[in-house]
């Protein structure tokens, strides 16, 4: 019998699986040297050749001459035959009242139909009028998803170790309160926070805020480089759907390469995919994974959690808890006597006794756990237990 074909699925699959066949709109507004654009136009390679439409709003210097469109078209040439993606140019007048009628409309559509990829270059002043008109074409169009490319980079208010990973419709709508983003050292990007804003009410279905250097790490991995937006509830837990399946077996495997979760066979990591709950950020972002093992400690009534991992970008987010609560409710609906988990991880600890858990000596646990354990491990390994 042939071999199976092994499935390649890392995290820039995943995104690009998202992305394939729908349209992102990029607001750039650059100053700086105009080479730095060839990163964009990288990324943006990787999405044509995964039928994914792209437009970029390109304003400030760089939409002045022909530097900067060709540093970032560049990496998109095929020689010898390359032809220059179509270009429209745009006054600042293009973002008033009315402006992105159904002309302009009509003349993307116009370019989309037969190119994939269209550049816009904005002669605005300023990169606020950049991204509002950004949004307004978005918003008109129904695109997927809007990228504003500010050297700021996400939402960090003073003092945070960094930028917010997620920021959702509620959050943001607080932040837009009378005075909030000033009193949170924001008010300097208020105008553009209100662009967003706008965009995900009016049917844009998410918002990513990043520096231009860190557009790829924003949208093709799981770390990101700046602050996400969407309408939805920030995290929603359900059980895992067949189509989670892929992603998931590669969030076990990058947990267990990382030391967070033990080495499983791949009969172990399908039981998880079977009884597993993802956490899921908007509406495609896979945020982290757990299970809850039963079978083997039916005659004990007791519950393990399993396979507990959070997505980098989303730690701190509050991900880890509502997965773990969703345990909790499991194990109250089966009836069990008690949860347990165990780690080898101090952090993941101290997590554990954050939830309720309290740590205990492997005694207090089912004989079962141990069977065939990695006496290694176990040496190494700290048990929490929890009580209903």
């Amino acid at each position: 019998m042939a071999k199976r074909a092994v499935l390649v699925f890392d995290e820039k699959e995943f995104y690009l699986d998202e992305f394939r066949g729908r349209t992102l709109v990029f607001a750039v507004h650059h100053d700086g040297a105009p080479e730095r654009l060839r990163v964009l136009g990288e990324a943006m390679r990787d999405m044509l050749a995964n039928d994914t439409r792209v437009i970029v709003i390109l304003g400030g210097s760089a939409a002045r001459g022909k530097a900067g469109p060709r540093a970032l078209l560049r990496p998109l040439a095929v020689p010898p035959a390359a032809t220059e993606p179509p270009m429209l140019t745009l006054g600042e007048g293009a973002a008033g009242p009315g402006a992105v009628d159904a002309s302009l409309l009509l003349a993307v559509w116009d370019v989309l139909r037969a190119s994939p990829v269209l550049l816009i270059a904005w002669e605005g002043s300023t990169s606020d009028t950049l991204t509002e008109f950004a949004q307004k074409l978005g918003t008109r169009l129904r695109v997927h998803k809007l990228i504003v490319v500010d050297d700021a980079g996400g939402v960090q208010p003073p003092g945070a170790p960094g930028a917010l990973s997620f920021i959702d419709e509620t959050m943001l709508e607080a932040l837009l309160r009378r005075g909030e983003a000033e009193s949170a050292g924001l008010g300097a990007r208020r105008a553009l926070l209100q662009a967003i804003h706008h965009g995900l009410t009016a049917g844009i279905a998410s918002v990513n805020l990043c520096p231009l250097d860190g557009v790829a790490r924003e949208l093709f991995t799981y770390e990101g480089s700046g602050t996400l937006f969407t309408r939805e509830d920030y995290c929603r837990v359900a059980p895992l759907a067949l189509d989670d399946f892929h992603e998931v077996e590669k969030l076990i495997e990058r947990g267990q390469r990382e030391g967070y979760l033990k080495l499983r066979n791949p009969e172990q990591i399908g039981r998880i995919l079977l009884s597993g709950y993802g956490a899921t950020i908007g509406e495609h972002h896979l945020a982290g994974i757990c299970a809850l093992e039963t079978e083997a400690y039916a005659a004990e009534h007791a519950g393990e959690i399993v396979g507990l991992y959070t997505i980098t970008r989303f730690k701190g987010e509050g991900v880890g808890a509502k997965l773990v609560e969703q345990m909790k409710k499991e194990g109250r609906r089966l009836g069990l006597a008690y949860l347990f988990a165990s780690t080898t991880q101090e952090r993941v600890g101290q997590f554990f006794e954050r939830q309720g858990f309290r740590a205990v000596p492997p005694t207090e646990v089912p004989a079962a756990k141990w069977l065939d354990y990695d006496p290694a491990r176990k040496a190494t390994v700290s048990v929490y237990r929890f009580d209903p």
